[in-house]
This record gives structure tokens, C-alpha cells and sequence, in this order.
């Protein structure tokens, strides 16, 4: 258990330290956040509203973050370049992220072009029907694209890796909630870039327990 908890916690530093330094970009995660957490309770009530959220407004704010606002220069903090953390990236980088977002956006069409989905579904009814179906493929593609990938990682990385990067981001939306709340605020005050005060400056491997004492480095 501490081995895996271990392993969430440099996921999630990872994450953060590396490709979260636009205050946009975490201003849009927390947007994210709050929508996913209103998906997750639709999610018992009504799968096909949750999935039209989650999709609709919580990846799409997310990952326009990514694409739009996050910095693709030289990581100053990280001493790393652009290539390299995608290169490092446990989950989706920008390149898997554009064959998951083309099949989002392709999935309504496909429903428009074929009610009945080739013959597999019952053809929808009116456009709440619609909706109806295109909610629940969202909310399909979303498990699959989990799946795929946690069962990917067992096979390039190990079991350990994958199942934390699976309950890293099913549980992402409760984390980035508390991690960026204040971040529309720092937005306010114009600034557009985390000074990442709490990551040492010199690039190395810094933990959040020893952040404090890397404030203090020159």
C-alpha cells in the first residue's frame, strides 16, 4: 500500500510541476473539476446527462488548457523542453489526446449520419433521443480511453503504474478542485504564468514534503 500510494503522489507531482504552469490552464482545470463532480453524481441518476458533461463542458475546458494555454517552450522550472515531457507522460500526451478529442467530436456525426448506428441501436426519437445516445457513447469512449490506457501501461510500464494512473484520474477532479481553486484568482491579478515557487528551481526531483525548504534555494 505505500508503494502505491507512493506512486500516486509523484504521479500527481509530476503532473502538476510539469504541465500545469499556465494560470489558465488551471483556472480551466478547476472549471473542469467542479463539472466532473457535478457528472459524477448525474452519473447515478442519469449516465447519458453525466456523459454530455463530462464530455461536453469538462474535456473540452481541460484540454483546451492543454492545447491553447500551456507553455510548449523550454521548462525553465523543470529544466526539460516541450518533446521531452511528452515524450515522460504516463497518461494521454497532446498526440494521444488528438485521436481521443477527433473521436469525441466524430461520435455525434456518426449519429446524425446513422440513427441507428448501423443497424446495432434503436434509432432515437426526436432530439432528446439524440442526445440521449450521443451522452452515453461519450460516456463509453470516456471508460474505454481509461481502460485502454491502464491496460496499455501494464504492458510498456507495470501493473503498479497503470492501476495508479486509473485511480489517478478518476479521482483527478476532487485533487485539481482543492490544487487550483485559487487560481482564477491569481488570474485576476494578471498573472498568466505559476512562478512554480513550490518546484526547485534547478530541476531535480522535489518532493511536496521538502517544497518549503526549496523556496528558500537562489
Amino acid at each position: 500500500m505505500n508503494t502505491y500510494l507512493e506512486a500516486l503522489r509523484i504521479q500527481r507531482w509530476d503532473d502538476h510541476r510539469y504541465y500545469h504552469h499556465s494560470r489558465i490552464n488551471q483556472s480551466l482545470h478547476f472549471v473542469s473539476a467542479c463539472c466532473f463532480l457535478v457528472a459524477y453524481v448525474c452519473l447515478f441518476t442519469d449516465p447519458a446527462l453525466a456523459g454530455l458533461i463530462a464530455w461536453g463542458i469538462s474535456m473540452t475546458s481541460r484540454q483546451a488548457g492543454h492545447f491553447f494555454f500551456e507553455p510548449r517552450g523550454f521548462d525553465h522550472v523543470n529544466h526539460a523542453t516541450h518533446d521531452h515531457k511528452e515524450d515522460i507522460k504516463i497518461g494521454y500526451n497532446l498526440r494521444r489526446k488528438v485521436v481521443l478529442m477527433s473521436l469525441w467530436a466524430v461520435s455525434p456525426v456518426v449519429f446524425l449520419l446513422s440513427p441507428s448506428l448501423f443497424g446495432l441501436i434503436e434509432p432515437a426519437a426526436g432530439w432528446e433521443g439524440y442526445l440521449n445516445h450521443v451522452g452515453l457513447a461519450w460516456l463509453c469512449l470516456g471508460l474505454g480511453g481509461l481502460l485502454f490506457r491502464t491496460f496499455h501501461l501494464f504492458f510498456i510500464k507495470d501493473v503498479i503504474t497503470g492501476l495508479v494512473w486509473m485511480f489517478k484520474i478518476i479521482t483527478d477532479p476532487f485533487h485539481d478542485f482543492m490544487l487550483y481553486r485559487k487560481s482564477p484568482l491569481a488570474l485576476l491579478r494578471g498573472e498568466l504564468i505559476d512562478p512554480m515557487n513550490h518546484v526547485n528551481g534547478h530541476g531535480e526531483d522535489v518532493t511536496p514534503e521538502n517544497a518549503t525548504a526549496a523556496k528558500t534555494l537562489p
